[in-house]
C-alpha cells in the first residue's frame, strides 16, 4: 500500500496538505498583486510542510524498506538552516516597502545550501558510487542527525531575535516618521513571533523528553503541535497581507544621522524659533487632518530636511512625530466637541475629519493625551 492510513498518519495528512494549499494560494496573491511578503510566506509555510512531511510518511510505514524508504533517506525534507532565514526575510519585506533581496543578503542561505551539498554526496556515494550503504549504514535518516537538530535548532532562534530586532525597529521608525503608525504596526506579527518561538520552546522541551531523534514515534503531539502552530501561521498570514507602506531603508539614513547628532550635540540652533514656525504651521495650515501626513511632508513645507523636524519634535515638544501630529488631531476634536459638533456628526465622523483613520487609533490617542476616553469626555462637558 502506497500511504497507511492511521490516526497518526492521517491527522498530519490534513495538516500537511493544507499547507500545501495555502502555500499555493500565497503565492498566487504574492504574484497577482506583486507582494513579495506573501511569496515569503509562501515559501515559509511551504517549508513547514515539508518539515513534518517525514513523520508523516514515517507513521505510514514508508520507513519500512523500498524506494519509499530510501527517498525519505536522500530528500532532504526539513531544512532547517533554511526556516530562519525566510522568516527573517519574511519580515523585512512585510514591513519595509523598499526592501530587496541584496547580494549580501545570500550569505544567509550559506548554511542551507552547505547541507544540500551535503545531502547530495551522501546520495551520490550510497547509490551512484558505491551501490551500498555507506553514510546510512546505521540505517537512520540524517535529517534527525543529533548535531543538525542542535543547529537548526541555534539557527531558528538566532533568526527569530533578528526578525524581532527589526520589528523593533520598525516601530521607532513608524513614529518618528509617520502619523499613522499605529495603522501600519502589523500587529498579527506579533502573534506570528510568538507561535514561532512556542514552536521552539516546545522543540527544546521534547528534545529534553526525548533526545533520541532518530526514533520518530515518541514525538508525535510535538509534530502535532508543531502543524497546529504553523496551520495557524498560514491562515492568519493569508488573511492579514497587506502591503508594506513605510520605505524603511529610506527612513534609516535620516534617524541615524538624527541620533548621531542628537548624541553630539543636544541642542538645536534656534529651537524656540522652529518650534515658533512648526506651531504656526500646525494651527494656520492644519497639516494633521491629512491621515497620510509624514515627517517629510512637514519637512517641505517648512524647507527644511526631515531630520530637523524630527529633532525639533523630540527635544522641543519631548515627543514622537506620531504623537505629536495626533496631539493636534485631539485638541481639534475637543474644539468640535466643545461647540456641540457632536449632535450633527458621529464621535468618529469627526475623528475622520481632524485626522484619525481608525476608531482604535482615535480611541488610544484621545486617552493618552486626556486620560478619557472620548465617551467620558463627552460626559464630562455635557
Amino acid at each position: 500500500m502506497f500511504f497507511d492510513f492511521g490516526p497518526k498518519s492521517g491527522t498530519l495528512l490534513i495538516f500537511f496538505s493544507q499547507g500545501i494549499v495555502f502555500s499555493f494560494l500565497l503565492l498566487k496573491k504574492g504574484i497577482q498583486n506583486q507582494n513579495s511578503s506573501s511569496k515569503w510566506l509562501s515559501l515559509f509555510v511551504f517549508l513547514c510542510s515539508l518539515y513534518i512531511a517525514p513523520f508523516m510518511l514515517g507513521y505510514a510505514n514508508w520507513y519500512q524498506g523500498g524506494i519509499k524508504r530510501e527517498t525519505l533517506f536522500f530528500v532532504p525534507f526539513q531544512q532547517l538552516f533554511l526556516l530562519g532565514p525566510v522568516l527573517y526575510f519574511y519580515t523585512q519585506s512585510l514591513l519595509d516597502a523598499s526592501f530587496r533581496l541584496q547580494k549580501r543578503d545570500w550569505i544567509h542561505f550559506t548554511p542551507a545550501i552547505l547541507y544540500l551539498l551535503y545531502s547530495l554526496v551522501v546520495f551520490v556515494t550510497d547509490k551512484l558510487v558505491l551501490s551500498e550503504y555507506c553514510f546510512y549504514a546505521d540505517g537512520r535518516d540524517k535529517d534527525f542527525s543529533l548535531w543538525y537538530q542542535i543547529a537548526g535548532l541555534v539557527s531558528m532562534l538566532f533568526y527569530l531575535l533578528l526578525s524581532l530586532r527589526y520589528y523593533v525597529y520598525y516601530k521607532k521608525v513608524a513614529f518618528e516618521t509617520v502619523s499613522y503608525a499605529e495603522s501600519v504596526l502589523f500587529r498579527w506579527l506579533n502573534h506570528f513571533f510568538i507561535a514561532f518561538l512556542i514552536i521552539l520552546v516546545l522543540r527544546v522541551l521534547f528534545f529534553i523528553l526525548n533526545p533520541e531523534w532518530g526514533q520518530f514515534g515518541r514525538k508525535f503531539w510535538y509534530y502535532l503541535c508543531f502543524s497546529a502552530l504553523y496551520y495557524y501561521i498560514a491562515i492568519s498570514g493569508f488573511s492579514n497581507t497587506v502591503r508594506a507602506t513605510i520605505p524603511l531603508s529610506d527612513s534609516k539614513s535620516n534617524l541615524n544621522e538624527a541620533d548621531k547628532q542628537k548624541s553630539k550635540d543636544n541642542s538645536l540652533p534656534d529651537l524656540d524659533s522652529w518650534k515658533t514656525k512648526l506651531e504656526k504651521l500646525m494651527l494656520s495650515e492644519k497639516p494633521y487632518m491629512d491621515s497620510s501626513l509624514t515627517l517629510s511632508d512637514i519637512a517641505r513645507q517648512l524647507n527644511t530636511r526631515p531630520k530637523t523636524i524630527s529633532k525639533i519634535v523630540n527635544q522641543g515638544f519631548e515627543m514622537n512625530f506620531n504623537d505629536f501630529v495626533n496631539h493636534y488631531r485631539v485638541n481639534a476634536i475637543i474644539e468640535q466637541l466643545k461647540s456641540g459638533q457632536q449632535n450633527t456628526k458621529t464621535l468618529l465622523g469627526i475623528a475622520l475629519d481632524c485626522g484619525f483613520n481608525s476608531k482604535a487609533t482615535f480611541n488610544r490617542a484621545f486617552k493618552k493625551h486626556t486620560s478619557k476616553s472620548p465617551k467620558e469626555y463627552l460626559v464630562n462637558i455635557s
